[in-house]
Protein backbone atom coordinates (compact mmCIF):
# COMPACT_ATOMS: atom_id res chain seq x y z
CA UNK A 1 0.00 0.00 0.00
CA UNK A 2 1.65 3.23 -0.81
CA UNK A 3 1.68 6.40 1.05
CA UNK A 4 -1.03 8.49 -0.81
CA UNK A 5 -3.33 5.74 0.74
CA UNK A 6 -2.44 5.45 3.79
CA UNK A 7 -3.43 9.32 3.85
CA UNK A 8 -6.34 8.60 3.10
CA UNK A 9 -7.30 5.68 5.65
CA UNK A 10 -5.87 8.23 8.43
CA UNK A 11 -7.22 10.90 7.63
CA UNK A 12 -10.49 9.35 7.19
CA UNK A 13 -10.16 8.34 11.23
CA UNK A 14 -9.48 11.93 11.66
CA UNK A 15 -13.07 12.60 9.70
CA UNK A 16 -14.72 10.28 11.92
CA UNK A 17 -13.15 12.66 15.31
CA UNK A 18 -14.02 15.93 13.50
CA UNK A 19 -17.74 14.89 12.47
CA UNK A 20 -18.50 12.96 16.22
CA UNK A 21 -16.87 16.31 17.44
CA UNK A 22 -19.81 18.21 15.56
CA UNK A 23 -22.29 16.86 17.56
CA UNK A 24 -20.95 16.23 21.29
CA UNK A 25 -17.78 19.19 21.88
CA UNK A 26 -19.62 21.02 24.09
CA UNK A 27 -16.11 23.28 26.07
CA UNK A 28 -12.81 24.21 24.55
CA UNK A 29 -10.87 21.44 24.49
CA UNK A 30 -12.91 19.62 22.37
CA UNK A 31 -13.41 22.15 19.61
CA UNK A 32 -10.03 22.44 19.42
CA UNK A 33 -9.77 18.75 18.81
CA UNK A 34 -12.58 19.01 16.39
CA UNK A 35 -11.34 21.56 14.43
CA UNK A 36 -7.39 20.21 14.70
CA UNK A 37 -9.41 17.13 13.39
CA UNK A 38 -10.89 18.82 10.62
CA UNK A 39 -7.77 20.60 9.35
CA UNK A 40 -5.82 17.42 9.68
CA UNK A 41 -8.24 15.48 8.09
CA UNK A 42 -8.30 17.70 4.49
CA UNK A 43 -4.62 18.18 4.65
CA UNK A 44 -4.55 13.96 4.09
CA UNK A 45 -7.09 14.27 1.63
CA UNK A 46 -5.54 17.14 -0.65
CA UNK A 47 -2.35 15.71 -0.44
CA UNK A 48 -3.04 11.95 -1.65
CA UNK A 49 -5.33 14.06 -4.61
CA UNK A 50 -2.05 14.90 -5.87
CA UNK A 51 -0.89 11.63 -6.81
CA UNK A 52 -4.49 9.50 -7.12
CA UNK A 53 -7.64 10.03 -9.21
CA UNK A 54 -9.76 12.90 -7.36
CA UNK A 55 -13.42 10.92 -7.98
CA UNK A 56 -11.86 8.11 -5.97
CA UNK A 57 -9.70 9.53 -3.12
CA UNK A 58 -12.87 11.30 -2.57
CA UNK A 59 -14.93 8.75 -2.46
CA UNK A 60 -13.56 6.42 -0.47
CA UNK A 61 -12.65 9.13 2.00
CA UNK A 62 -16.25 9.45 2.34
CA UNK A 63 -17.03 5.90 2.50
CA UNK A 64 -14.81 4.85 5.50
CA UNK A 65 -15.85 8.03 7.52
CA UNK A 66 -19.20 7.32 6.78
CA UNK A 67 -18.72 3.76 7.86
CA UNK A 68 -16.41 4.80 10.96
CA UNK A 69 -18.94 7.18 12.36
CA UNK A 70 -21.55 5.26 12.12
CA UNK A 71 -20.24 2.21 13.91
CA UNK A 72 -18.41 4.73 16.58
CA UNK A 73 -22.01 6.47 17.26
CA UNK A 74 -23.00 2.60 17.65
CA UNK A 75 -19.94 1.75 20.23
CA UNK A 76 -19.13 5.02 21.69
CA UNK A 77 -22.96 6.91 21.76
CA UNK A 78 -25.00 3.63 22.49
CA UNK A 79 -26.96 4.62 18.64
CA UNK A 80 -29.29 1.39 18.36
CA UNK A 81 -27.54 -1.30 16.15
CA UNK A 82 -29.73 -2.21 13.61
CA UNK A 83 -29.29 -4.93 11.26
CA UNK A 84 -30.02 -2.74 8.42
CA UNK A 85 -27.12 -0.44 9.61
CA UNK A 86 -24.78 -2.97 9.39
CA UNK A 87 -25.64 -4.78 6.27
CA UNK A 88 -25.33 -1.05 4.38
CA UNK A 89 -22.22 -0.98 6.44
CA UNK A 90 -20.85 -3.57 4.52
CA UNK A 91 -22.01 -2.86 1.54
CA UNK A 92 -20.59 0.45 1.55
CA UNK A 93 -17.18 -0.71 2.74
CA UNK A 94 -17.15 -3.63 -0.20
CA UNK A 95 -17.48 -0.43 -2.65
CA UNK A 96 -14.65 1.26 -1.12
CA UNK A 97 -12.35 -1.64 -1.91
CA UNK A 98 -13.66 -2.18 -4.75
CA UNK A 99 -12.99 1.63 -5.75
CA UNK A 100 -9.29 1.01 -4.18
CA UNK A 101 -8.58 -1.74 -6.21
CA UNK A 102 -10.21 -0.51 -9.35
CA UNK A 103 -7.50 2.73 -8.52
CA UNK A 104 -5.21 0.42 -8.47
CA UNK A 105 -5.59 -1.75 -11.72
CA UNK A 106 -5.45 1.62 -13.11
CA UNK A 107 -2.39 2.91 -12.21
CA UNK A 108 -0.64 0.10 -12.87
CA UNK A 109 -1.48 0.33 -16.05
CA UNK A 110 0.01 3.84 -16.60
CA UNK A 111 3.34 2.81 -15.63
CA UNK A 112 3.41 0.42 -18.20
Amino acid sequence: MNRNWIYIFIGAIFEVVWVIGFKHANDPITWIVTIASLAISFYLIIAASAQLPVGTVYAVFTGLGTAGTVIAEMVIFDEPVKLAKIVLIAMLLIGVMGLKLAGRSAASKEVE
